[in-house]
C-alpha cells in the first residue's frame, strides 16, 4: 500500500484530505504539532483505521527527516500552516515560524530524502498571496502582492519551494486555492463562525459593509484537485484551484440564513451585525483556474448552494465539534490593531 504524508492533518483541509486519501486506499501518516486549530475530533472516523497513523511533530523539527526515511512516502502534502489573517495581525511571529521557517526545514529534510527516494511534494498555498484583484482573475503568472503578515508568510514559503525546485531539483508543485468552506473548519473563519452564532442565538458579525468579495470552494472539491495534481501535475508548476464563483461576505451570510431558516428555527438575536473592519482588508480575491481545468481535467463539482447546505447540516449534526474547542478561540475578536 502506497504511503502519503499529510502535514497539518488535524486541521480543516488536511483532515478532509486524509479522509479522501484513505478512501482511495492510501496509507496516510498525519504529522501535526497540535495547536489551538488542531482538533482530534476531525480524525475520529478514521483514527483506528489500519491505513492511518498520527505523529505529533512540528515541521520545524529535524525529526521530519527520520519520518520521511522510515515511511518513504510517494507524496507529501504540506498543509501545516498558521492561516488566520486576524491572528497574524495580532501575533505575526508564529506565522513567520510555521509558514517560513517550518517550510524551510521541511525542504531541507525533503532535499536529502528525495536523493534516494521517488516522491512528490505538494505545497498548498492561498489566493491571498496575489493581494487585491479588483478586476478580472489572477492567473498563475500574476504578481504576488500580499497584504497581511499571513499572506506574506505564505508568499515567502511559495518562493522558497519554487527556489528549491530550480536550484536543488526537488520534485515539488505549488497550489494556490481560494476560500475553502465545509465540515471541520475552525470557527475563527467566517462560515463556521456564523453557523456557531446561529446555533447559539447570537448576532452575525460582518466586517465593514460586507462588500469584500471572495471566491468560495467546497473543501472536498479542493481535496480532489490536490490528488489530481499529485497524480498528473507537472513538477515545478503552480496551479490555481478555484470555483470561479465570487460572493461578498454579506451574500454568504444571507445565503446561509436562507438555508438555516429552511432547516431550523432562528433565535431573535440572529441578525447581521456590521462590525469594525480589519486593518488592510483586501477588497477582492479571484482566481483564474483554467490551467488545472484544461491541463489536468479537473473542475469543481459542488455549487455554493449545495455546499453551504451540506456544511450547515454537518455542524448541526456535530455540535460536539464546537465543544471540543476553546470558547475563547471561538468568540474572541482578533486583528483590531
Amino acid at each position: 500500500m502506497k504511503k502519503i504524508i499529510v502535514t497539518g492533518g488535524l486541521g480543516f483541509i488536511g483532515s478532509n484530505l486524509i479522509d479522501l486519501l484513505i478512501k482511495k486506499n492510501y496509507y496516510v501518516i498525519n504529522i501535526d504539532k497540535v495547536t489551538y486549530s488542531s482538533n482530534f475530533y476531525n480524525t475520529l472516523e478514521y483514527k483506528n483505521s489500519d491505513k492511518y497513523k498520527f505523529i505529533k511533530c512540528d515541521i520545524r523539527s529535524k525529526k521530519l527527516k527520520k519520518i520521511f526515511f522510515k515511511y518513504k512516502p510517494v507524496a507529501i502534502f504540506n498543509l501545516a500552516a498558521e492561516t488566520h489573517v486576524d491572528r497574524s495581525i495580532d501575533t505575526p511571529e508564529s506565522f513567520i515560524q510555521s509558514n517560513i521557517v517550518g517550510v524551510f526545514n521541511l525542504l531541507e529534510c525533503y532535499k536529502i530524502f528525495v536523493k534516494k527516494n521517488k516522491s512528490k511534494l505538494i505545497h498548498i498555498s492561498t489566493d491571498e498571496v496575489y493581494g487585491d484583484v479588483l478586476s478580472g482573475r489572477s492567473t498563475e503568472d500574476y504578481p504576488y502582492k500580499p497584504s497581511s503578515p499571513y499572506a506574506a508568510s505564505k508568499a515567502a514559503s511559495d518562493h522558497l519551494v519554487s527556489s528549491y525546485v530550480r536550484t536543488f531539483k526537488i520534485p515539488a508543485i505549488i497550489t494556490n486555492c481560494s476560500n475553502n468552506y465545509g465540515p471541520k473548519q475552525h470557527p475563527e473563519k467566517l462560515i463556521p463562525k456564523l453557523i456557531y452564532n446561529i446555533l447559539n442565538n447570537k448576532p452575525l458579525p460582518i466586517y465593514g459593509k460586507g462588500t469584500n468579495s471572495r471566491e468560495w470552494i467546497y473543501v472536498k472539491d479542493h481535496c480532489e484537485a490536490l490528488i489530481k495534481i499529485f497524480k498528473k501535475g507537472k513538477i515545478g508548476e503552480f496551479y490555481n484551484i478555484g470555483s470561479n464563483k465570487n460572493l461578498s461576505n454579506l451574500q454568504v451570510s444571507e445565503e446561509l440564513l436562507k438555508i438555516c431558516k429552511s432547516v431550523t428555527k432562528l433565535g431573535k438575536k440572529v441578525k447581521i451585525s456590521f462590525v469594525k473592519d480589519r486593518p488592510g482588508h483586501d477588497i477582492r480575491y479571484a482566481l483564474n483556474s483554467n490551467k488545472i481545468k484544461n491541463k489536468l481535467g479537473w473542475k469543481p463539482r459542488t455549487n455554493f448552494k449545495q455546499g453551504i447546505r451540506l456544511t450547515f447540516q454537518w455542524y448541526l449534526k456535530n455540535k460536539n465539534y464546537y465543544k471540543s474547542l476553546s470558547k475563547k478561540d471561538i468568540i474572541k475578536r482578533l486583528g483590531t490593531k
